[in-house]
This record gives structure tokens, sequence and C-alpha cells, in this order.
């Protein structure tokens, strides 16, 4: 295979100074002695010491973050319970007092202090203003700081005419949204995803039977609590109950700042089911048959024990819908949808078994319960495991699907095949040999001799490919789009 592979001299590092302002619990438990004690010493302040006190923090953070005050209101109401305890009354309390007793429970989290990795590149809603040949573009990728917790974060840029990629100086504030729990669950598709979590305790009966059919995430809470006054708790049971609570929460919205640029909006772990981290984000831009346009990412969440994967759905990168995926064959890593449905259903690539890719159809986004496989190792450089990079793209000759590939020393390679337009079920085209491969600067990171990515796209006649290098950093490539056809087509 003799393809033009051009690698670009952009790179994206973590950066450190990168940070947000996160709830944080002295001892980690809110009930902890250690929390009321650290509520008690400021109650105990003189009203000149907490506004001096306070003044002070404001002066030394209040230029690292955009409404600091309001982070700090925000986790005080965190822990009004345990100030409850300490204090009895709420009201007595100044607003400077509660802010200052906020700030005790608030820490900066460098987000992308570890590394800056698995990006994808979609088109910008916004297309305005520009000269023939560019597009302007948003690149998501995974950001991991302390912990190696994951979070979501953007870049914005514009491809010119010769495919150069020039990006804007990323914003020196870092945003976390306003969460809204308003979903409107549906109680048989709720207990379906119990169930194929393989929870399965008569509480679920009493904590779902005083729900109608629908429901919203204050009545199962008001649910929980009543059933818990009527039952003895057991381990299990308060295993069942956290798990039923885990799932509520895993459905849920964010909203940023309309003033905020799309390098200041992070997606950071919201629900427990993400704890540990919002994992290889893959968006596609998708067009409904109405030619509405719809920008949705499968992603994974982790919460140091088990997976969900789950879906985010937006229209502006500014109001963001998170749902959990259900179904019997969406319980792994590395989905990716189609662009568009194919033959009036939704269509997503999967690997349901950590080792083939697999095609599902269906007629619910958020609903997979048919699969069929599609591809499987084949090739030395592939032995140990085939997967998706992405959503595949659609050309005038298939579905363009860039695939990732684990062979020896566990390196990982990029591949690609070429599936039918009209019976995606059908491969027909596959490279012999990687598409990319680690080079010796790609190699060397904090997971040796990994290249990965989560989403390319074609501008003018070139196939461009984001990817991370080592599990560390990020960079791009292009590949010309006829060379790529050709050799897949005549390749096998």
């Amino acid at each position: 295979m003799s393809l033009t592979v051009n690698r670009k001299p952009n790179r994206f590092y973590p950066d450190s100074k990168r940070v947000i302002a996160r709830f944080f619990v002295p001892g980690m438990n809110s009930n902890s002695d250690r929390a009321q004690s650290v509520i008690q010493k400021v109650i105990s302040m003189s009203d000149d010491d907490v506004a001096l006190t306070l003044n002070q923090i404001l002066r030394d953070f209040s230029k690292r973050h955009r409404n600091i005050t309001k982070t700090f209101e925000n986790h005080f109401d965190n822990i009004r319970s345990v100030v409850k305890k300490v204090n009895g009354g709420i009201k007595s309390l100044s607003l400077k007092r509660k802010l200052l007793i906020g700030s005790y429970f608030t820490m900066e989290y460098a987000i992308e202090s570890a590394a800056f990795f698995n990006p994808s590149i979609v088109e910008d809603p916004d297309q305005t203003d520009l000269e023939e040949g560019q597009k302007r573009i948003i690149v998501s990728f995974r950001a991991t700081g302390e912990g190696h917790i994951s979070s979501i974060v953007f870049r914005s840029g514009i491809i010119d005419k010769k495919n150069n990629l020039n990006f804007a100086e990323p914003g020196k504030l870092v945003d976390i949204p306003e969460v809204v729990k308003r979903h409107v669950y549906n109680k048989k598709t709720f207990l379906k995803k119990l169930d194929e979590m393989h929870i399965h305790k008569d509480v679920i009966g009493m904590v779902m039977d005083r729900l109608g059919d629908t429901f919203i995430y204050g009545e199962l809470q008001a649910s929980i609590s009543e059933t818990l006054k009527n039952i003895k708790i057991t381990p299990t049971k308060k295993i069942v109950i956290q798990s039923i609570s885990w799932l509520a929460n895993s459905h849920y919205e964010v909203t940023f700042s309309l003033d905020t640029a799309i390098s200041e909006r992070v997606l950071f772990p919201v629900s427990y089911t993400e704890s540990n981290g919002i994992e290889d984000a893959r968006f596609v831009r998708f067009i409904d048959e109405d030619g509405s346009v719809t920008y949705y990412a499968t992603y994974t969440a982790y919460n140091g024990f088990a997976i969900l994967p789950k879906l985010i759905e937006t229209k502006d990168f500014y109001h963001f819908k998170i749902l959990p995926l259900n179904g019997e064959y969406v319980q792994n890593k590395g989905l990716a949808l189609f662009p568009k449905k194919i033959n009036g259903k939704y269509a997503m690539i999967s690997r349901i078994d950590g080792v083939n890719n697999y095609i599902m159809f269906s007629d619910n986004i958020n609903l997979w319960q048919n699969v069929k496989k599609i591809q499987e190792p084949k090739h030395p450089w592939e032995f140990i495991q085939v997967g998706n990079c992405g959503s595949p793209i659609e050309t005038k000759k298939g579905w363009l699907l860039i695939t990732h590939a684990v062979g020896p020393m566990r390196r990982y390679c990029l591949g690609a095949i070429l599936l039918d337009l009209e019976n995606p079920e059908k491969v027909i085209g596959r490279f012999r040999k990687p598409l990319l491969m680690p080079n010796d600067e790609e190699r060397e990171g904090y997971v040796p001799n990994v290249v990965y990515s989560c989403g390319s796209m074609i501008h003018n006649n070139e196939l461009i490919i984001p990817y991370a290098m080592a599990d560390s950093a990020s960079t791009f490539a292009t590949v010309p789009l006829n060379e790529l056809l050709d050799e897949l087509l005549t390749s096998q």
C-alpha cells in the first residue's frame, strides 16, 4: 500500500493551567465530623474576619474562574443538611458567611493536566463569514487530570482551502455548565435497563409501584424516601436503591452560558455512573430525514467499577442532553452512530465482545436490540482486536469506516474498511496493512505504541484524521480521498 499520509504540524498537549472549581468535601464524607468541624469554625468567626478572609479568597481566585461566588453559593447549597446539623438555622447566616463556607468545600481541578487525547472532529454549526474552500470545525478531546478522571473539552478552528488547520487560542477561563434534571422517565424502559444491569430485587417493585407509567426525577426520589421509611434496609437492598438512583442520575441536561467560547466549555462528570470519567466521545453531525441537523456523541461513562454507554445530544454546543443507551447490545465500549438513517432506521457500529466490529439497526436511537458481525481480526497487525475510530463517513463509493486494530506488543494502529452504501452489513473493501502506525514521536507517552481516533471528516477531497499519540497528546493527518478509496477497493 502506497498511500500518501500527510502528518500535520498541529499538536495539542496537556495544559495544567486549565482549571475548574469542583465540589470538595474534607474527609470525603459530607456528614463526617471533619466537615462539620470546618463549618463550625467558620460560623464562629467574627463578621470582620469573615469579610477579610472572603475578600482574600476572591482576590486570589476571581480572575481564575467565571463568577466564583456563584460556585461557592452552589457548593454551600450542596452541604445545607450538614450546616443545619451544626447551626440549626440557615437564614441566620449572612451571604458572605455562606460564601466563605462554600469556599472551604471547593477545590481547583486541572482538567487537562495528565492527558489530552482521543479526538473527534465535526463541522461547526456556524459556517458564516468564511472564504471559499474554508470550513469551521469543532474538535472534541478526552481530557484527564488528577486521578485520571476524564471529561470532554473542545477546540474551534478553521480548515483552509489547502486543508491547513488553524485553531483559535483557547479561552483562559473554563466553565462548568448548569445541570438541570428535568428528564421524563418511561417506567417500562427504566425497568428494562435495570434488568440489563442485572439488578433484580423485590425492593425495585416497592419503589417503582408508587410511580406512574412516566415519572420525573423528583417523584422517583420521593418514592425512594417513602420506601426507605417502610423497609428494613440491608446492605443488598441499599445497593439496589443506590443503583436506581444512579440510573436516574445518568439522565440529565446541561446548559452553558452564552458568553462562553467553546474552548471554555467542559463536560465534566455529573452522575455517579460517570464519576471516574467520560471516555472517548465520538461526535457526529446527524442529518435527519426532514433535513434537520443534530449533533450526537456516544461515550462511555465509568464509575471505577462498571461502564455505562451513553448518548449526548446537542444542536448548538451550548445545551446538551445526556441519556443512557438501552438494549442488550450496547453493553460495551466503542459505539459509533451513522450520520443519517439507513433505509429508515438508525444505524450504529458496535463491538459487543471487545474483539469484532458489529452493525446494529433500530427505530429508536436509545434502544438497540439486534446486531450482526461485519468484521473480525484477519491480519497479523489486528489479531487481538478490531474496533471503530468514529462514525462511518458517506462517500460516493461506500461508507468509509476508520478502524483501530491491536496487534503484537499491544500496538494500536489505524485501518479502514468500506461498507456498501445501501447495505452497510456488507464489507466491500478492507486494508491488508495499517493506514497509520505510531512513529517514533507518537509511540512515546502514557500508553506507548498507541494511535487512536474518535472521528474523522472529509474536506476538499481529503480525509482529515485527528488522532491521539500514546494516550497523551493529539495531532492530525490527512489522506487523499480518491487514493484511499481506490486502495480499499483493490485490497482485502
